[in-house]
């Protein structure tokens, strides 16, 4: 519990919170004008499903006993790092290593900020041998600054990162411990969150950052506990919250470059919603990846270069 005290957002001095989001500022609608979305050149790696499996569970999404077709994986996968290109971002390839099924989900190898790279650490052996892969690769393509964690945490999957905050969960995969080590590494403040949801058993899967540059993200409120949710009404009064029918679709593992929302197909209830925002929602077809848990985002890591 010590470790978590630290990330309370209520006991920060009403003096230290950014503008509107003091716990007296009410939630407000979006305005009736949407907002100008930019959207920003990103870069991103990914890793095709060339080994695609469900072959063991390690969260409820799984079923070994429901097949999966490889190629459509391929397939969908392609298509979704195309559209990526096709939107004016550059997609890097991590290749894909033989018995390592759920390497396609690299946002679980490492984050990145400010060109520093954090590697991850998993919670279950069946894919403990994915972070030295990912690390290599940052090695080998000209990262310096690496480190390798000394705590569980598995990268993107529980670290959400907008320009004031580095978003964290925990209760299912990462350690809070992991939480005080990337605050340490990045020098940005860590906001700890409890998921209780074992649907979602990952930060990505119950939030998403839609513009980094303004702090706005959406959510299930649904998917964390009650002084989590009150935190995140806290820091982002005007967030989008997204219903249980499409956080169950995994709506919320979305990847947007401040304009252009990527999404599952799926999750119709967010189109409107964002559209009303300024955003263009791009719905995508990765059904088959859902069949381990993953989406959009379990697909995508963000390589943030480091700031002038």
């Amino acid at each position: 519990m010590a470790a978590q005290s630290r990330y309370a957002f209520v006991r920060l001095p009403p003096d230290h919170r950014p503008a509107g989001t003091h716990p007296a500022s009410a939630p407000q609608p979006p305005s009736e004008e949407p907002a100008l979305r930019i959207a920003t050149p990103r870069r991103y790696l990914m890793c095709p499903p060339a080994h695609f499996r469900v072959t063991y569970s390690i969260n409820p999404w799984m079923d070994p006993t429901k097949p999966v077709d490889p190629a459509l994986a391929m397939f969908q996968w392609e298509d979704l790092r195309d559209r990526y290109r096709g939107l004016g971002h550059t997609v890097e390839i991590l290749d894909p290593r033989a018995g390592l099924p759920d390497m396609v989900f690299a946002a679980n190898g490492a984050t990145v900020v400010d060109g520093r790279v954090l590697g991850a650490r998993f919670a279950n052996p069946e894919r403990t041998a994915e972070a030295p892969a990912h690390l290599e690769w940052f090695r080998a393509h000209g990262f310096t600054d690496v480190r390798e964690p000394e705590h569980v945490n598995e990268a993107e999957g529980d670290f959400a990162v907008t320009s004031a905050w580095i978003l964290a969960g925990q209760g299912f995969r990462s350690s809070p411990l992991a939480h005080d080590e990337a605050q340490e590494y990045f020098g940005r403040p860590v906001i700890s969150l409890e998921l209780t949801d074992p649907r979602y058993y990952h930060l990505d899967t119950a939030l998403a950052v839609l513009d980094d540059a303004r702090d706005e993200i959406m959510y299930f409120p649904g998917a964390f506990t009650p002084a989590s949710r009150e935190v995140l009404e806290r820091l982002f009064p005007d967030a989008l919250l997204a219903t249980a029918e499409d956080a169950a679709v995994l709506g919320l593992n979305a990847v947007s470059d401040g304009r252009n929302v990527l999404l599952p197909r799926a999750a119709t209830g967010l189109h409107a919603p964002l559209r009303e925002r300024g955003f263009e929602p791009v719905p995508v077809d990765l059904s088959e990846l859902h069949k381990a848990g993953g989406s959009v985002k379990c697909c995508t890591m963000e390589l943030r270069p480091a700031t002038p």
